[in-house]
């Protein structure tokens, strides 16, 4: 499914003022608490982190969602595989594809960069997620576990 007037790219720090208040609307969607103010100075940070890299969904020309992910080497292969970490659609744009629309052009990055495959860890209790998801990817053979370094910022998704 087309998405009328949707494009993508990679965020540039210039692109932190109006992605501040997605990532507030995201932390707020998975604390359940009230509303967080939008961090200019958080996203220029997230944006100019050296591990992460942030694609952007536009709809026309207004920032609508993004996926955070990472290039990591993978050692079975000595090639390089993709990371997908999050992926948020602001609430007014959900249901359109858009989400669907971001994994395939993660793909497509990865084809670019000869990734041997793009993988990502998605909440069992997400069940609009999972559903999407099942339709893109098959499920991964591995169990994924967890060890809260500093549990008050442990996460409820």
């Amino acid at each position: 499914m087309a998405v009328k007037g949707l494009s993508m790219r990679i965020l540039v720090d210039s692109d932190a003022l109006t992605l501040a208040p997605l990532v507030a609307s995201y932390a707020q969607m998975l604390r359940r608490g009230a509303p967080r103010r939008p961090d200019q100075y958080y996203a220029e940070t997230l944006l100019q982190d050296s591990t992460a890299e942030v694609l952007g969904a536009f709809r026309d020309e207004e920032l609508v969602g993004f996926a955070i992910f990472f290039d990591l080497p993978e050692a079975i292969s000595g090639r390089r595989t993709g990371q997908l970490d999050d992926l948020f659609i602001a609430h007014e744009h959900r249901g359109l594809g858009i989400s669907t629309e971001l994994v395939r052009e993660l793909t497509g990055i990865g084809n670019t960069r000869n990734w041997t495959y793009v993988r990502w860890l998605v909440s069992e209790k997400n069940d609009i997620a999972m559903r999407i998801y099942s339709s893109l990817a098959e499920p991964a053979a591995f169990k994924s576990f967890v060890i809260p370094v500093n549990p008050s910022t442990e996460l409820s998704a």
